[in-house]
């Protein structure tokens, strides 16, 4: 068993003008690609190759003597579930009962958003933004690097990468306007619906 590069759920073009073609070739083709790649050649011969993708990533998670594998392993993960977390004419607000259960954990959709926000700018330097469950109820999360929520006892509902190879090309330094138009223009909520479910 070896691991692939997931295809993308739309096409290149799908998400402009939000996230370019450009940045996705970048982003899909190559950073993407790469952590396939890398994740191949370090579980070559070993028990992780028969493991599905999941299981060796909590298998790695802590361990410095798997700390390669863990990293690119969670960053095919943690990209394969972001590129989910968007579709053209997405953002906005959701429909009911999904945008009930963040009036209950947030007080109000536009607070979700400013916390949201807020774990997406506060993380110094790469990593990820998340909304999860935990316990009946919905929180937020960020990570750095190549950290997932997938270790620990939540349900993964969204993410918004906040790698700069996410959002560089089309908006160079300007992280909150990425984050903004993420959360106005890009948010597959049907996606987030599903997850909240499964």
């Amino acid at each position: 068993m070896s691991f692939h590069l997931p295809k993308l759920p739309y096409e290149k073009t799908a998400l402009e003008p939000y996230i370019s073609r450009d940045t996705l070739n970048f982003h899909y083709d190559k950073h993407h690609q790469t952590y396939v790649t890398k994740l191949n050649e370090l579980v070559e011969g070993t028990g992780f190759a028969e493991m599905e993708l999941e299981d060796v990533i909590r298998e790695t998670e802590g361990n410095k003597d798997f700390i390669g594998i863990f990293n690119n392993a969670a960053q095919v993960w943690n990209h394969t579930f972001y590129w989910h977390c968007m579709k053209k004419d997405g953002g906005g607000k959701p429909t009911a009962p999904l945008l009930k259960r963040l009036e209950e954990s947030f007080d109000t959709y536009e607070n979700f958003c400013f916390l949201f926000k807020q774990a997406a700018l506060t993380q110094f330097g790469s990593g990820w933004a998340w909304l999860v469950e935990e316990a009946g109820a919905l929180k937020i999360l960020k990570t750095p690097n190549a950290e997932t929520p997938l270790t620990k006892d939540v349900k993964t509902l969204l993410t918004c990468d906040v790698w700069e190879h996410a959002y560089y090309l089309d908006y160079q330094n300007r992280r909150p306007d990425y984050v903004d138009t993420f959360l106005n223009h890009l948010v597959n909520w049907d996606f987030v619906e599903k997850n909240l479910h499964s």
